[in-house]
């Protein structure tokens, strides 16, 4: 292992990180999809669910790494939560649902209410053994679902992926998520990955007597952080209680196919990433 010279790409600590040398990762995975929000809370976690349940029904390959090492939520939007990956002598293996190759961190750990208690250079080794020891096969394309914010894991995996990679910035309405999600696209172009668009999620609460879509958390954010950044708003998702109960019961596939409102704003998201 080498010592940084500080030129690295998207090296922010100026010569205080390590750069080691590496073979090729994800060499059968076409593209690489990073699901990035700089702020909590926003659905991220469903949206990139949903995008590779998308991608999958398009009669694509697809993986989904949960790089939410605090809060992994796919094994939760897939009721596997009980299920545990196994090791072979290629590696690990990921979990098939919905059409998914599934891998995430709550699909390692014994205990699932377990805190995850990890400093910053564990994480990028624990990133770096999921994308090499995962036994991932041929991938059109890999999602990956990051934690909020612009830390370790996300700067970590846009240096080691070495496939072609496009970024899906989640957002709400409201301006306290637009302000962080800035600075996430702000961290894409430092680190030379394109953004493909802005997915508005929680756009407006529809009401499952009426039908009517009401504006609850402001309107119009989406649109403005997406002309801000002069790239497409991909998407404006509803927020919709039939789906997010499908969700809470690990029915995440099954809610998306019953919501033609959510499943048409998703496969656009599914075309403008490919």
């Amino acid at each position: 292992m080498s010592t940084c010279s500080g030129n690295c790409e998207g090296c922010a600590s100026k010569g205080n990180c390590s750069e080691e040398k590496h073979e090729p990762l994800l060499k059968n995975v076409k593209k690489a999809v990073l699901v990035l929000s700089g702020k909590g809370g926003v659905g991220k976690s469903t949206v990139a669910a949903s995008l590779a349940v998308t991608l999958a029904k398009m009669g694509k390959k697809v993986g989904l790494l949960d790089v939410d090492f605090h809060g992994p939520s796919q094994p939760t939007l897939f009721n596997v939560t009980h299920l545990r990956m196994c090791g072979t002598e290629q590696g690990m293996e990921p979990l098939e649902v919905a059409g998914v190759k599934l891998v995430s961190i709550g699909l390692l750990l014994d205990d699932p209410d377990r805190a995850i208690i990890w400093r910053g250079p564990v994480k990028m080794g624990a990133v770096k053994q999921l994308l090499e020891e995962v036994d991932w096969g041929d991938q059109d394309v890999l999602v990956l679902d990051f934690p909020p914010g612009t830390g370790d894991e996300s700067l970590s995996a846009c240096q080691l992926i070495d496939c072609e990679k496009t970024a899906v910035v989640v957002t709400t309405p409201q301006e306290v998520a637009l302000a962080d999600c800035r600075k996430c696209i702000d961290f894409c172009h430092q680190v030379k990955v394109p953004v493909a668009g802005i997915v508005e999620n929680m756009s407006g609460f529809v009401c499952p007597d009426c039908g009517h879509r009401h504006p609850l958390f402001s309107q119009g954010g989406g649109a403005r952080l997406a002309a801000g950044a002069k790239v497409p708003l991909l998407a404006q998702l509803p927020l919709d209680p039939l789906f997010l109960q499908r969700c809470d019961a690990g029915e995440l596939p099954e809610g998306l196919a019953e919501n033609a409102v959510i499943s048409g704003e998703m496969a656009r998201v599914a075309e403008a990433v490919l």
